[in-house]
């Protein structure tokens, strides 16, 4: 009985007592990390991690995967500047080149899963080399710099001492956890992912929503896309590069099954601030750059596989 309780509760909150953990944990190796400036830091540089993580989040519910997610932030940022510099309108630029773009890559992505049976990860895979191909076309190889500095305050700025990336994230969070929790379609990805068979013999269109799952990753990865940009100051040709492997290790950290069906908003979430504390961490404790990606990577196996362990010692 203790252990059926032990992994309910490790099961719904076991990724938040990681996270304080480690908060925890740094806060006793340097003092300059539990302050308010560092922590608001924190959150804003997992903003990126966090909309990522949330694109990945839908392919992985459907048992797929999406690596095109750093590449369609490079894409849809460069569009995003170009139209800028051309004329158009910062509202117009976003809402085509950002969010409308990002939204059309991923449902291209999608139509070719559902409908010539290869693996996502083929599928996702060539997406990631064709879109950074298309994005150093587009910008020549070079940073896109003369765009509009508003669109830089609007994105990256305040709003009521507020930082814009968090506002956006939580618009984010709260749309899509609505979506996946509380609507039809939502509940339809979900099992999609448990077993597509028994999901189309129960009448659900498959492919639809399979199509439907990669747009919104598309999407959310076209919104990264205009945060990165904001923040950076410029469009760059390499912007997200390797990104996707912060994507996944965002939604695997916070409880998704890599076999579908299994995975929440909320822990992809708390799953990115984890990166995020971590990358934090490194930098505050002047860990030498060449061993951050080495630390980082060691820290992140072994917060998964703590966390899978707890679970099966509650579950037996």
């Amino acid at each position: 009985m203790k252990n059926e309780l032990f992994a309910k509760i490790w099961e719904r909150f076991g990724t938040l007592i990681i996270l304080l953990s480690l908060v925890l944990i740094v806060s006793m190796l340097s003092p300059y990390f539990f302050t308010m400036d560092n922590l608001l830091q924190v959150v804003v540089q997992s903003s990126i991690f966090m909309l990522i993580g949330m694109a990945e989040l839908f392919a992985i519910l459907t048992a797929g995967i999406d690596l095109s997610v750093g590449s369609v932030i490079a894409l849809t940022g460069a569009v995003m500047a170009k139209m800028m510099s051309a004329g158009y309108g910062i509202f117009t630029s976003v809402l085509i080149g950002g969010i409308g773009l990002g939204a059309l890559l991923g449902s291209i992505n999608g139509a070719l899963i559902a409908f010539t049976g290869l693996p996502p990860f083929i599928i996702t895979l060539g997406g990631l080399t064709i879109y950074r191909g298309i994005t150093l076309v587009v910008t020549g190889g070079r940073p896109i710099y003369n765009y509009p500095y508003e669109f830089n305050m609007i994105f990256a700025g305040q709003w009521k001492g507020i930082p814009s990336p968090i506002i956006v994230v939580l618009i984010a969070g709260i749309i899509m956890h609505i979506f996946l929790k509380y609507t039809k379609t939502g509940r339809n990805i979900y099992a999609i992912g448990g077993n597509e068979k028994a999901a189309w013999l129960s009448g659900v269109k498959v492919k639809t929503h399979l199509i439907l799952a990669y747009t919104m990753s598309g999407l959310l990865s076209g919104v990264a896309g205009l945060i990165m940009m904001s923040r950076v100051g410029a469009a760059e040709p390499l912007a997200g590069n390797g990104y996707e492997l912060f994507a996944i290790a965002s939604t695997v950290i916070g409880g998704t099954s890599f076999f579908g069906g299994i995975g929440s908003v909320p822990g992809t979430i708390i799953g990115a601030l984890v990166i995020g504390v971590i990358n934090n961490a490194l930098n505050i404790l002047n860990v030498q750059t060449y061993y951050q990606q080495i630390v980082s990577g060691l820290v992140i196996i072994g917060t998964v596989y703590a966390n899978k362990v707890l679970i099966r010692r509650g579950e037996q």
